[in-house]
């Protein structure tokens, strides 16, 4: 859920203005919408498995980003255009660690956790793709700000997880589930990067060939390791599902691009400070789940480390200013 700069993303990335009122509210839609993602994988477990969960609802996306992609004129990427197998090799990796991969462990770790734990783990995306853009992306490197912020977001996800259960394995599944909340947002940062490094392409176009890949990997997984789909009977599930797929899969992935395309992917990764936020209220105030020892210092130190390190690049003129 990080965007940085993807640098092959196309000219219209690199003459973003400077952020008006419509981006604004964009962004703080999206905020809304994948901070509601983590309550709804609660309410469609109740009917789905949770690998179908993932593979689902990257079908009900892939699908609407098609038929976006078609009605708009675009084409998916062909293997023999300029570069089209380095693409399609970082669209495999865009499939794996931005969709499927992290899709599959939030939804099998959120059958222990609640949903208010697993969204504050992706404010670490951020924080985890420091080290990791560091060691790949040329040009990048820690500063003092990013390791500082590096360390606080650290040990706010060790508190997160709880110190007395990395000191016990238990036998319940829980630490097992907090380490696979905490392995999604690992693989949100690692598909940030490889889309930034990804050579130049329509945002739209990538996307919807990255969610059809994502769809017949997660589909392919489930049956290998739950077999035949179940589909419920009742309402909630149901439509908890139609809205993962519709909006925080598809629609979310529209938006995102009308704010890249127009204010820039270092204006659009502020909306890792209210996904978190939103997971909480939601989790809280409708599924009327209980916060974990420790909740609110562990989500201090991961926004603070945050809010160092966007601070640390402000100061070095790496964000638009406004």
């Amino acid at each position: 859920m990080v965007f940085r700069r993807p640098a092959g993303y196309g000219h219209a990335m690199t003459t973003a203005q400077k952020p008006g009122l419509e981006n604004w509210l964009i962004l703080a839609l999206l905020g809304v919408i994948w901070g509601a993602s983590f309550m709804s994988v609660t309410v469609a477990l109740e009917g789905f498995s949770p690998f179908w969960l993932s593979a689902w609802r990257l079908v009900i996306g892939a699908v609407l980003l098609l038929v976006a992609a078609a009605t708009t004129g675009r084409r998916l990427p062909r293997w023999r255009q300029p570069q089209g197998p380095r693409i399609w090799a970082h669209l495999l990796v865009f499939a794996l660690f931005t969709n499927s991969l992290p899709f599959a462990l939030l939804s099998w770790g959120q059958t222990h956790v609640p949903s208010a734990f697993a969204g504050v783990t992706m404010a670490a995306v951020p924080l985890i793709t420091l080290p990791i853009a560091a060691a790949f992306v040329p040009g990048e490197r820690l500063t003092l700000f990013k390791t500082l912020g590096f360390t606080m977001g650290f040990f706010g996800v060790l508190t997160l997880i709880g110190w007395g259960s990395l000191l016990s394995l238990g036998s319940d599944g829980l630490l097992a589930a907090k380490f696979a909340c905490i392995g999604a947002a690992a693989c949100y940062a690692i598909g940030s990067v490889n889309t930034r490094l990804c050579p130049r392409i329509d945002l739209i176009s990538f996307s919807a060939a990255g969610l059809l890949l994502s769809a017949l990997i997660s589909t392919g997984l489930s049956f290998a390791i739950e077999g035949p789909p179940v589909i419920p009977t009742d309402a909630s599930p149901l439509l908890a599902m139609g809205y993962l797929g519709l909006f925080p899969t598809a629609l979310a992935t529209l938006l995102l691009v009308r704010v890249i395309t127009s204010a820039g992917p270092s204006f659009m990764s502020l909306v890792n400070y209210q996904v978190p936020i939103w997971s909480v209220i939601f989790g809280y105030a409708i599924l009327s789940e209980s916060l974990p020892s420790g909740f609110a210092p562990a989500l201090a130190l991961i926004l603070c480390g945050l809010g160092v390190t966007q601070a640390g690049q402000r100061r070095l003129g790496r964000y638009p200013s406004g």
